[in-house]
């Protein structure tokens, strides 16, 4: 009897220690991930604005590129996996809300910010810029998706040029739905004649099971030669609370 008991505490200790394990990979998979990738993507954004700056150029080595600007109809194949070459602003997410949009929607390009489906169209293009990024852990670029409504804006930013998008409406698709990244998006062999942009993300949260997509059109473009930011983005508008 006494060596059953033994065997029972031992698991039963055994099931203790697994459960505070899984508990801090929880938290570490949840909490510490978004600390530790969110201050990695500003500093990718700070690296990016400083390369875009005539006088200064950025550390060597950061994840940034320096001359390809894909907005004005340089190659998007010049830019290599995983190397940021944009950023995206969503007044609905936050007046301080900024991410740098990488090249690649690989999981590994995906922690470090926002992926861009590097056969789809570039920024401001004729054609469906489209964008992935995580909804939970790893900064969850796109936490929020589900909060945008038709008309808000989503700002993406180059070197040279702002573009201005307006949320047209979303849907929620399965995962092999890839014709929502179509040129044209949800028809798939059709000829774009207008520069649309789509938001990819996980749904429902904490899950794969589902894609959120959220379809934009360009509404604005301004170049930065004009000394103007678009009006957007001087007065953001507050983030939706959650419930």
């Amino acid at each position: 009897m006494r060596a059953l008991r033994a065997v029972v505490h031992g698991i039963g200790e055994l099931f203790i220690t697994l459960g505070v394990l899984l508990l801090l990979f929880v938290g570490w998979q949840l909490w510490w991930t978004d600390v530790v990738a969110g201050r990695a993507q500003e500093q990718t954004a700070r690296e990016l604005e400083q390369t875009w700056k005539p006088q200064a150029g950025g550390a060597a080595g950061a994840p940034v590129a320096r001359a390809a600007d894909p907005g004005k109809g340089a190659t998007l194949a010049q830019i290599p996996m995983g190397r940021a070459f944009a950023l995206i602003r969503v007044p609905r997410f936050g007046r301080d809300y900024v991410r740098p949009i990488l090249q690649g929607t690989e999981l590994s390009v995906l922690d470090e910010g926002v992926g861009h489906y590097d056969t789809s169209a570039g920024p401001g293009q004729v054609g469906n810029f489209a964008v992935a990024g995580h909804r939970v852990t790893y900064a969850k670029p796109f936490n929020q998706i589900a909060e945008l409504r038709s008309g808000d804006a989503v700002v993406v930013e180059t070197r040279t040029t702002y573009y201005v998008y307006r949320v047209v409406g979303h849907t929620i698709v399965t995962p092999d739905r890839v014709d929502v990244v179509a040129p044209v998006p949800e028809r798939p062999g059709a000829v774009p004649t207008t520069a649309m942009m789509t938001m990819t993300a996980c749904h429902p949260e904490f899950s794969a099971r589902e894609r959120y997509v959220v379809y934009s059109a360009l509404s604005q473009t301004v170049p930065k030669t004009s000394g103007k930011v678009p009006a957007v983005l001087m007065a953001a508008a507050p983030s939706t609370p959650r419930s």
